[in-house]
């Protein structure tokens, strides 16, 4: 495997989720993401309290390759930068272990600069340093 900075690439996943350009936020997708790559989030608390409350055990939510990636991000985008006043960053917490990076990210008003809300991101790196798994846990 390469070597890859992991508070590198943490600025650089946290970047693709503000950008405004949909042909420069493609290509930061293909640049960071394998071709089949598959993000997973852990929905909200509210999503699985309903989950589980319709019988679901276990709830997730998944965008594979870049097409569902790149929807996944643009829908961010509009919802949280465009018109939610907020812009994503990487906290200074980043690791690697072997194919595994590991960081905190935080969501920040642009109005105030105020931190209001954050996760955990765990990347599963494929043999070239590019995302073949994202499990994204906001709130943590």
């Amino acid at each position: 495997m390469i070597e890859i900075d992991p508070q590198h690439l943490a600025h650089r996943y946290m970047a693709q989720w503000t950008v405004p350009d949909t042909a420069e936020r493609r290509a930061a997708i293909e640049q960071l993401w394998s071709e089949d790559a598959t993000h997973i989030l852990q929905p909200p608390t509210d999503i699985r309290e309903i989950a589980a409350e319709l019988g679901f055990g276990h709830t997730a939510l998944e965008a594979q390759g870049y097409d569902a990636i790149e929807s996944r991000v643009a829908r961010s985008y509009e919802r949280f930068v465009e018109t939610g006043g907020f812009t994503f960053r990487a906290r200074a917490d980043a690791v690697r272990l072997h194919g595994v990076v590991k960081f905190g990210w935080e969501t920040v008003s642009t109005e105030t600069g105020d931190v209001v809300g954050g996760g955990l991101e765990i990347l599963v790196l494929d043999d070239d340093g590019r995302i073949k798994a994202d499990y994204m846990f906001p709130g943590v």
